[in-house]
């Protein structure tokens, strides 16, 4: 039998905490129902007979008095077919593009488990993205989760919408590739932008998307990569396709967990951030992933925005720690109009290896990284040399290292939002760009491999 409570004990922001409640569950969705309308929210704390529950939409317009709340038994389900594909939807998995609703047998509660690590395989193979940074040297590995670190005011946005409309598998599986992107607290022309890119380049079709915009309820935001990997779940597992899964941006998304923390009473952590955000953040991450027995896959692009450009901020500190590496970009090398102002140094891919080489890219893609790696760093030392002594001063090879850094980062590092660089484009640009530097300075290339492809 569904009990009704009439009485509300007290309203705090997004919550509302009822007492005298029986047989309530963590999670549990609830119905209330004010004069004419009707919100939801789920249980998100219970002591004793107390339940605290988080109302999804606002709370403006309830009242402890003169109110119907309902306990529904279930956690937050959202339905799932086929159909969901070329389909925008909001933060709690309801549509909103007048396509109507999905009607289906399968229903799937959205608070889904990580993957079980002994039910995980080993992912290989890679992912193009057509983006010469990442795919040559931070290369993004099928099942991997590579997350982006950006700043106020770079250019994220962009980046993301270029990977969606780019990325793509092998030409035998790319039939079985789609992307479920998701937006958390995104203004309207942002979420307008997507949109509009999105249909524009014709990839709308195979991409799933969840929207929660700025105004709305901060409560939706923590729903919305759920319901996204939820999405992603049931098409990599059950319809055997491979997922890539883009969610932006993962700071909206932990700055709505601590001010429902606060909002709780709860001891905050560092920075006001909740003690649990890194087992929250885990959650989601770890949904990611292949699995024994399974076709399918999801790989993870997590994109978030360092509060000061501050690496070490509390939000890219525990993702770095849950991923497999980080793509970062760079303020100075924006300001020099390079797009995408990727800073490679810090920058890795931790799989990378795995899925590179001969078989999967070409021979010689581990061998050419390194040393492209190795010589750009040498860059960064001669730069800082020719500020102390002067560029005319440096020797001859310290100004052919200055050459292949300009060079690398106006040639091979900047490519325009429409350009799309498949592997071999990317690796033959590579080799022009090191052949600038005599083979004596390529100390990182088997010789093998210098003979068949070196350009000098």
């Amino acid at each position: 039998m569904i009990k009704e409570y009439l009485e509300l004990q007290k309203i705090e922001g997004p919550l509302i905490v009822l007492s005298g409640v029986e047989n309530a569950s963590y999670d549990e969705i609830v119905e209330i129902k004010c004069g004419e309308q009707i919100k939801h929210g789920k249980v998100v704390q219970i002591y004793e007979d107390k339940a605290v529950v988080q109302v999804f939409e606002n709370t403006a317009g309830l009242s402890v008095k003169d109110i119907s709340v309902k306990f529904t038994g279930k956690p937050l389900e959202i339905s799932l077919s086929k159909e969901i594909m070329g389909r925008v939807f909001n933060g709690i998995g309801e549509p909103i593009d007048d396509g109507g609703d999905i009607y289906s047998k399968i229903k799937r509660d959205v608070n889904g488990r990580p993957i079980n690590p002994v039910a995980r395989k080993y992912p290989r193979d890679y992912i193009q993205t057509g983006i010469s940074a990442i795919d040559f040297l931070t290369t993004l590995i099928r099942g991997q989760k590579l997350p982006v670190f950006s700043g106020n005011g770079l250019p994220h946005n962009n980046l993301a919408a270029q990977i969606v409309k780019q990325a793509k598998i092998s030409s035998s599986q790319n039939s079985d590739f789609a992307i479920v992107f998701a937006a958390m607290g995104v203004k309207h022309d942002d979420a307008h932008y997507f949109l509009r890119i999105f249909e524009e380049s014709g990839v709308l079709d195979r991409v799933v998307m969840f929207l929660n915009l700025a105004d709305d309820p901060v409560v939706e935001r923590i729903i919305t990569p759920r319901c996204a990997l939820t999405a992603a779940e049931y098409l990599a597992f059950e319809e055997n396709m491979h997922i890539l899964v883009v969610m932006t941006d993962m700071t909206s998304y932990c700055e709505a967990l601590r001010e429902i923390s606060s909002a709780r009473e709860e001891v905050p952590g560092r920075k006001g951030y909740p003690g649990y955000l890194y087992s929250d953040l885990a959650s989601l991450y770890e949904r990611a992933g292949m699995m024994e027995g399974a076709s399918g896959s999801i790989t993870q692009i997590p994109i978030l925005t360092m509060p000061n450009d501050d690496i070490t901020h509390p939000i890219p500190d525990l993702t770095g720690y849950i991923t497999e590496g980080q793509i970062v970009l760079n303020r100075d090398i924006y300001q020099r109009n390079i797009y995408p102002p990727i800073n490679i140094l810090p920058s890795l891919s931790r799989l990378m290896k795995d899925g590179i080489g001969e078989g999967y890219t070409r021979e010689d893609h581990p061998d050419i990284a390194n040393q492209m790696f190795s010589c750009y760093s040498k860059v960064q030392e001669v730069i800082a040399l020719a500020q102390v002594i002067g560029e005319d001063e440096l020797s001859d090879i310290d100004k052919k290292y200055l050459e292949f850094g300009r060079e690398f980062e106006y040639r091979f590092l900047n490519q325009g939002f429409d350009e799309n660089r498949d592997i071999e484009e990317t690796l033959n640009l590579a080799w022009e760009v090191l052949s600038i530097l005599p083979q004596g300075e390529l100390d990182r290339i088997a010789p093998e491999m210098l003979k068949k492809y070196y350009r000098g």
